[in-house]
């Protein structure tokens, strides 16, 4: 009845306290911009935490806006917020026993970051344990052989139970089953845990009980209460009246962490004074909490104990075990080992990027957040103390925010034209020895803004146009740049409003927009502008656009596009004026001055005198540069009275240009006789007119009978093509015939003229080409029976002209007609060659050497398996003038359309 009243004792105490955990859930705590939340264990996915937005004080559209995001630097992220709701939810199961294991109070945290502005709120959710875990025994059987001699009152150490849960629902007692032998005792380590000791009440007989079976249960205090069972059995020995003794009742060691699997900790030793096997000792783990008994071992015979897996300081700072002694007669002893971990710098600081802004415009002020990073190291005291940098020569700094959190901030304004970009590297540093450090690589690119003005390559420009230029013609080009970027660096170029002799600039020049050339609108003239001065800009495309403006200065060159004008004497069409000269006048004699001027300038306008001709040319001087008519000698009274001089006025131009004026001089000493002679200038004015008749009457005549002749040839082509075309299907016989007066020799025969020529032939007549371009004697017949390929057709007409001292009359022999009616037959060729034929170099008796060309000619081989082509062209030939000739020609080849061209060569 005690003991069911003790039970409803501890389960009233355990509904107050779970009850205080379930209030302690609903309250929040927000301290310095933080909030917690109480959550149990094990709740399910989807369960509301808390409502965010309300306990920080926010709005929902803030939380859209900002981007709101959880960020963590673990693997498990176990809750998620929901930022239509504002609220926080759990977002996978959370076993406070994995997540902490003994550690309490057990607690994540985790950040909450917004963006536009950047803002930083720290949630600690605190994980609330629940009776989720019965306590167990790492053995079911625990095996104990006692002696009989033991005596009233021996403890006998069992194995304790393990409870991962915490606080009440941990482990609270053990519970011996019923005996007449022993009774159980609860006992409690410094750090809580808490044992059981079996005390022997009544002498074992092993006589009367050889063998004892218990049941021992541990009870935890949770609701509904969890038990765990192990059956306990002894067995009752012979004598063994001592039992082992540890020398310690505590042993301390220290290990560092990630030390080498099989790593010596420290030995414990217990002795025992019985002998045999009663004195054997033998040491194992008890109470081993988590997984300490894997982590280490111990030597069953030595109690050396050593590492067994690897150690990590930061899953677990201390170990706290057990050792058991037992002697062969199933006496034990108990002793603690503590093992504390020793921290190494094994963790290089971890950087995480919670916010980065790539593109920044280069306006911002000094002091513009870049980034928001976090850094963590996992290493504890000065191995996790971490310094973060970047480097000196960029103006960026690091300013810490919250704990362990950064903002890199600029230093300076930027300026994209000296600096479009950076590579930023922050840079993690701990403190440990020797320091670990990580880097993070930041790539920022700065936008342009339209901060920079156009500016030209030259300070001024100038360029020189030559007048009567083309319209349109491209004088120069104008060029700025613009270090701004993209559009803002986009130039056009625009004429300024001036004025240009009382006209806008744009009526003479104009400008590309795009590409800054300049073009003349109308072809200047020198002698009306001179120069042209006016401004351009430049202007940007940026927002609002900036322009830079420049003079430019077009220099008008003169050209030499006018003639001297001739000022005095006047030229006049009705009267007569003439300047007199006495008989008595002495050389050097000043008759009169031409007076000539020119508007072009420079060289162009330096003019000089000279006299062209004239009646007595041995009597009359111009002067070169002053323009003065002199007398060279003595007027005599054999010279004419009446003297026509004509004066050529010109200039220095390239190319020159020039006006002549005739002076009438009147040599004599008194008007009577001036007026006698000079009635004579009417007459030759009319002669002069007649004799421009009669030129303009004998090209009129000229014309006709050149228009006549041509209209003759062609009607007499046109014949011949007819004619040929009848005759060019027929296959009448080929009889060759060759001239008697053919005679190839070198100057050894009878004709007056040497012939050079070349032929280049085909078998085919009428595809064949032959050129005759040279002078001299070569007389090269180039005869190739393996030849198959065709000339072309000669589309064009040649004639030869005679030549107009040397007549030459040219007849053709072997007319065209006979020529087409040879051309199908297929009777062998005889050659034949005129006797009279002389191929030498100029010895022969002809008197001119001649060059001419043969076209069309058919080269009759019976290997050759080309074909001719019609010749379209044809050709006469013309007599010479100064030496009539009669020449034959025939050659070992029909010939069809063929014709010969005669150069003369003196």
């Amino acid at each position: 009845m005690g003991l069911r009243q003790h039970r409803c004792g501890k389960w009233l105490l355990c509904w107050t306290l779970t009850l205080q955990l379930f209030i302690f859930y609903f309250m929040i705590t927000t301290i310095n911009g933080q909030i917690r939340y109480s959550i149990p264990e094990e709740m399910k996915k989807g369960s509301l935490i808390g409502n965010v937005a309300q306990d920080l004080g926010l709005d929902l559209k803030r939380l859209r806006s900002g981007r709101a995001r959880i960020v963590t630097g673990e693997n498990n992220q176990y809750t998620e917020l929901k930022t239509d709701k504002g609220t926080l939810v759990v977002n996978e199961r959370i076993d406070r026993e994995e997540l902490c294991g003994d550690v309490t109070p057990c607690s994540f945290s985790f950040e909450i970051i917004l963006e536009n502005p950047i803002e930083l709120h720290r949630v600690t959710v605190e994980i609330l344990d629940v009776n989720d875990h019965a306590p167990t025994f790492k053995n079911n059987v625990i095996d104990l052989e006692i002696s009989e001699s033991a005596t009233i009152g021996s403890h006998f150490d069992l194995e304790s139970a393990y409870d991962p849960d915490a606080g009440i629902h941990s482990l609270q007692n053990y519970v011996l089953s019923p005996n007449d032998n022993f009774v159980l005792k609860q006992q409690s380590n410094a750090d809580g845990i808490k044992f059981a000791v079996m005390i022997l009440q009544k002498p074992l007989d092993r006589e009367l009980k050889p063998h004892l079976s218990l049941k021992m249960i541990a009870v935890d205090g949770g609701t509904p209460q969890r038990s765990g069972t192990v059956n306990i059995e002894i067995t009752v020995l012979d004598i063994n009246d001592n039992p082992p003794v540890f020398n310690q009742s505590l042993y301390t060691a220290t290990v560092t962490e990630n030390a080498g699997i099989g790593t010596y900790i420290t030995t414990v030793n217990a002795s025992d004074a019985d002998n045999g096997s009663n004195g054997l000792v033998t040491y194992t783990f008890s109470n081993v909490k988590g997984k300490s008994g894997e982590i280490f071992e111990i030597d069953s015979f030595t109690g050396k104990i050593s590492v067994a897996e690897n150690i990590d300081f930061e899953k677990d700072r201390k170990y706290e075990i057990r050792v058991i002694a037992k002697d062969q007669g199933g006496l034990s002893d108990a002793t603690k080992i503590v093992i504390e971990v020793t921290d190494i710098n094994d963790n290089a600081p971890v950087i995480n990027i919670m916010s980065f802004t790539s593109f920044i415009s280069e306006d911002v002020p000094p002091g513009t957040t870049i980034a928001v990073f976090n850094v963590k190291d996992a290493d504890s005291e000065r191995n996790g103390h971490i310094t973060c940098s970047v480097d000196s020569n960029l103006p960026f700094k690091i300013q810490s925010s919250l704990t362990n959190y950064y903002n890199l901030l600029s230093q300076v304004p930027f300026d994209r034209e000296s600096k479009p970009e950076y590579n930023i590297t922050i840079t993690a540093t701990d403190c440990g020895s020797p320091p670990l450090s990580t880097k993070a690589a930041l790539h920022l690119k700065i936008s342009d803004v339209n901060d920079n003005s156009p500016v030209f390559t030259e300070p001024s420009y100038s360029a020189h146009i030559v007048e009567n230029n083309v319209p349109g013609l491209s004088i120069f080009s104008v060029s700025a740049r613009d270090s701004d970027w993209n559009q803002n660096a986009r130039l056009s170029y625009f004429l300024e409003d001036t004025q240009v002799s009382g006209n806008p600039v744009s009526s003479y020049v104009s400008i590309n927009s795009e590409t800054g050339v300049i073009h003349a609108v109308h072809s200047f003239d020198y002698e009306q502008i001179k120069q042209l001065v006016f401004t351009v800009k430049a202007q940007d495309g940026g927002s609002p656009p900036l322009s830079s403006n420049v003079t430019v200065k077009i220099l008008i060159q003169d050209q030499n596009d006018n003639p001297p004008q001739v000022l005095y004497p006047v030229q006049t069409g009705g009267s007569l004026v003439a300047e007199m000269v006495p008989r008595s006048a002495d050389v050097g004699y000043l008759v009169t001055k031409v007076v000539a001027v020119d508007v072009d300038s420079g060289q162009n306008a330096w003019l000089s005198y000279k006299l062209q001709k004239g009646t007595d040319r041995a009597l009359f001087e111009v002067g070169l540069q002053n323009g003065e008519i002199r007398t060279i000698r003595q007027v005599t009274d054999k010279d004419a009275v009446k003297q026509r001089l004509t004066v050529i006025v010109e200039d220095n131009g390239q190319p020159s240009r020039s006006a002549t004026v005739i002076v009438n001089v009147a040599v004599a000493d008194s008007f009577p006789e001036v007026l006698s002679e000079f009635t004579d200038f009417t007459h030759d004015k009319e002669y002069n007119n007649n004799l421009t008749f009669y030129l303009v009457l004998a090209l009129a005549v000229v014309s006709f009978l050149f228009i006549t002749c041509l209209v003759v040839i062609i009607s007499m082509k046109i014949y011949r093509w007819r004619q040929s075309r009848i005759l060019y299907h027929s296959n009448l016989p080929v009889i060759p015939y060759y001239p008697p007066r053919y005679s190839d020799t070198l100057g050894t025969g009878t004709l007056q003229h040497v012939y050079n020529y070349e032929v280049c032939r085909t078998t085919d007549s009428r595809k064949s080409d032959c050129k005759f371009g040279r002078a001299g004697s070569q007389n090269v017949l180039i005869m190739d029976p393996s030849s198959t390929g065709t000339m072309q057709q000669i589309q064009n007409e040649k004639s030869i002209l005679d030549e107009p001292d040397s007549p030459l009359e040219v007849v053709k022999i072997y007319r065209w007609r006979q020529s087409r009616i040879l051309y199908h037959s297929n009777l062998p060729v005889i050659p034949y060659y005129p006797p009279r034929y002389s191929d030498t170099l100029g010895t022969g008796t002809l008197q001119h050497v001649y060059n001419y060309e043969v076209q069309n000619v058919l080269i009759m081989d019976p290997s050759s398996t080309g074909t001719m082509q019609r010749t379209q062209n044809e050709k006469s030939i013309l007599d010479e003038p100064d030496s009539p000739l009669e020449v034959r020609i025939f050659s070992p080849l029909v010939i069809s359309e063929s014709y010969v061209k005669f150069f003369s060569v003196r």
